[in-house]
C-alpha cells in the first residue's frame, strides 16, 4: 500500500515522539529508537519534519538499489550513536546494579549504538561495535565514567564499518508481529528501570518516615525533659506512665496502685471482680499473638497489664494480712 505524505505528517504531529510516523513508514528501528528516547530527546522529532518527504518516497520504492555502496559520513548519526550509547550505558548502570559493570555497561552501550546505526536503510558490523565497547570499558575497569569512552569507541567502529542494508526480497512482517517485537524491546528496556524506580521509591518512603519519627522525637525532647525534671522534684502526678523496664519507678504504694488502676482502665478502689474482669478483657486485646503488626507495642502493654494486676493483687493481700 502506497504511503501518503499527509498521513505521515499527521502521525508526526500527533505521536511523533513515540515514533508513530516511522512505524507507518516501515522504519521499525527508528520507531523503537524514538520510543526509548522520546523522539530523540525531543530534537530528533522536530528534525523529522524536514525528512518526511524523502522517507515517504523511499517507503514507496522511489529510490534505486544501493547495494555495495558506502553511505556518506554523517556527523549527526555519529553524535546520535554516542549520545544513545551513553544513555543506554547509564540506564544499565542504574537498573542492573547486580550485573557486573564490565558486562552490563558495554553491552548496553553497544546495543544503543547499533540501534542508531540500524536506523533507515543502513547497518554496520555488530561484532566490531561490541568489541570496541568492551575494550574501552575494560581500559577504564568498568567504572561509571567508562560509558562515555565506550560509546565513542563503539560509534567510531560503527561509522568505520557502515554500509547500506540490502533490500528485502520477502514481504515485511505484518503489523501485529511488528508491534509485538517493539513491545518486547520496550519491555526489556523499561522493566529493570521500573523495578529499580519502585525499589528506590520504597527506600525513599522508609527514609522519609524515619526522618519524620526523628523530627517528632526531637520536638518532644523538651517536654520529656521537663517531665523528667518534674518527676525528680516530686511535682509530677501519679498518672505518669511507667518509665523503667519493670513497668514503673520506685514510687510509694499509693502511686503504684493508682498507676495500676489506670493501666487496667478502671476507677481507683474498684472491686476485685472489676479488676479481674478488666484484666482478662485487656489481655485478650493486647496479647502479642493477636497483634503481630504491632508486636513491640502489644508486648509492652501486655507486660504492663500483668504488672498492674500483680500490683493490685499484692495490695489486696497486704490489706488482708493487716
Amino acid at each position: 500500500m502506497a504511503k501518503r505524505l499527509l498521513v505521515a505528517y499527521g502521525l508526526w504531529a500527533l505521536g511523533g515522539p513515540l515514533g508513530l510516523h516511522h512505524l507507518y513508514l516501515g522504519r521499525d528501528s527508528h520507531a523503537l529508537l524514538w520510543l526509548l528516547t522520546l523522539g530523540g530527546f525531543g530534537g530528533g522529532w522536530l528534525c523529522d519534519a524536514w525528512h518526511l518527504p524523502a522517507w515517504v518516497a523511499e517507503a514507496n520504492g522511489a529510490r534505486g538499489e544501493r547495494a555495495g555502496s558506502v553511505p556518506p559520513l554523517s556527523p549527526l548519526r555519529a553524535a546520535g550513536q554516542a549520545a544513545v550509547g551513553t544513555y543506554f550505558g547509564l540506564a544499565a548502570a542504574l537498573a542492573l546494579p547486580w550485573v557486573p559493570a564490565l558486562v552490563a555497561q558495554p553491552l548496553a552501550v553497544a546495543l544503543g549504538v547499533l540501534l542508531v546505526a540500524s536506523v533507515g536503510n543502513q547497518a554496520t558490523r555488530a561484532l566490531r561495535v561490541l568489541a570496541a565497547a568492551f575494550l574501552a570499558s575494560l581500559l577504564f575497569q568498568g567504572r561509571l565514567l567508562a560509558v562515555l569512552p565506550a560509546s565513542l569507541a563503539a560509534s567510531i567502529a560503527a561509522q568505520r564499518h557502515r554500509r547500506y542494508e540490502s533490500r528485502r526480497t520477502v514481504p515485511p512482517p505484518r503489523l501485529p508481529a511488528r508491534l509485538y517485537h517493539l513491545g518486547l524491546a520496550c519491555l526489556a528496556f523499561g522493566a529493570p528501570l521500573a523495578y529499580r524506580g519502585l525499589s528506590g521509591a520504597a527506600e525513599a518512603l522508609g527514609t522519609a518516615l524515619a526522618l519524620a519519627r526523628a523530627a517528632t522525637e526531637l520536638l518532644l525532647l523538651p517536654l520529656r525533659a521537663i517531665r523528667l525534671v518534674a518527676g525528680a522534684m516530686g511535682i509530677a502526678g501519679g498518672s505518669e506512665a511507667p518509665e523503667t523496664g519493670s513497668g514503673f519507678k520506685a514510687r510509694g504504694w499509693s502511686q503504684r496502685q493508682r498507676w495500676a488502676y489506670e493501666v487496667l482502665g478502671i476507677p481507683a478502689g474498684s472491686s476485685a471482680e472489676d479488676v479481674h474482669r478488666s484484666y482478662r478483657e485487656l489481655v485478650k486485646v493486647w496479647h502479642p499473638d493477636h497483634n503481630r503488626q504491632q508486636a513491640e507495642e502489644a508486648e509492652r502493654r501486655f507486660i504492663e497489664l500483668q504488672e498492674a494486676y500483680e500490683e493490685l493483687a499484692r495490695a489486696r493481700r497486704a490489706a488482708g494480712a493487716a
